[in-house]
């Protein structure tokens, strides 16, 4: 059964077709690889499927709807690649906040608790303008993750971690997966990817050059990795 459908996608802004007829499902459960290059088209599929743009054209869908979050009877967790934290506010206080408007009964446990996991337990009191880039997408992500959400969005989750945050962080990914989250994770970092996603997209000009299960797709190009598979499809290009 799917949670998100795309289906015949197509996005313009002025003159430029940035999606060109796109469809895509993402099923209960399961973790799915949005793939692309840099200006692809990624994270305006993205932006269109919550609402941000209204499509030019197509249909698409959460849960068997349109979405709107003010109506919408699943939790979704987005997570940008850019930072939309309030700087000027503490750690403990921003993570409250969040916590209260998505109706967790005891948002301070619940941060507390995810701050000892994460490793920011002494910073509960800092104001975000003080922590480091690796740290605020840590405290933007525990935002994101609030409530167990039925699907969760993940752009560029890792950017900016070492080797050991970032295994830390796929952990916290396999943790909800296992829980029957649906999650959908752009990156540009194909050995997470073959670990994690169950099926994947890869896109290129808004065009889906790939789809389906990792392993076929692999097969589909004759037993490569994703990694040379990406380099195959852009053609060595700079992003």
């Amino acid at each position: 059964m799917n949670i998100v459908e795309v289906k015949n996608l197509k996005m313009r802004f002025g003159d430029k077709t940035v999606i060109s007829d796109l469809n895509f499902d993402v099923k209960k459960g399961e973790i799915f690889g949005l793939l692309g290059a840099n200006g692809c088209g990624k994270t305006t599929t993205i932006r269109v499927l919550l609402g941000f743009y209204e499509p030019t054209a197509g249909e698409l869908l959460i849960d068997g709807k349109k979405y709107n979050p003010e109506n919408s009877k699943i939790l979704v967790g987005y997570l940008p690649e850019e930072r939309g934290l309030y700087r000027k506010e503490n750690v403990i206080d921003t993570m409250i906040y969040f916590g209260e408007l998505k109706g967790l009964e005891n948002p301070r446990e619940w941060s507390m608790k995810y701050l000892e996991r994460v490793g920011l337990l002494d910073k509960f009191n800092e104001k975000i303008e003080k922590l480091s880039g690796g740290q605020q997408q840590k405290i933007q992500l525990g935002i994101t993750i609030m409530g167990n959400p039925k699907l969760l969005i993940l752009d560029e989750p890792t950017k900016g971690f070492d080797p050991m945050n970032r295994r830390l962080l796929m952990e916290i990914i396999e943790e909800l997966h296992k829980k029957g989250t649906a999650i959908i994770m752009i990156t540009h970092y194909m050995d997470e990817v073959e670990k994690l996603c169950d099926r994947a997209l890869l896109l290129k000009d808004g065009v889906a050059r790939a789809y389906g299960k990792i392993t076929d797709i692999k097969k589909e190009f004759g037993g490569k990795s994703l990694d040379q598979i990406f380099v195959e499809v852009y053609g060595g290009e700079n992003e």
